[in-house]
């Protein structure tokens, strides 16, 4: 029970967070371009903080 809602979070919370950076990001900026570079430049970050960050 604790592994699918774990993995549940992970997959859901994720796909969330990219779509609400490229969401403010297009309110912000009226581009699509930057809307899209902000979602993939959200994810350039996890995985950065994966290898480099110890929590």
């Amino acid at each position: 029970m604790e592994v699918y809602t774990r993995q549940t979070i992970v997959k859901y919370g994720v796909g969330f967070g990219s779509s609400l950076a490229m969401a403010v990001s297009f309110s912000l900026n009226k581009s699509i371009f930057w809307a899209i570079l902000h979602g993939i430049l959200g994810w350039l970050y996890v995985f950065y903080a994966w290898i480099f960050k110890s929590y």
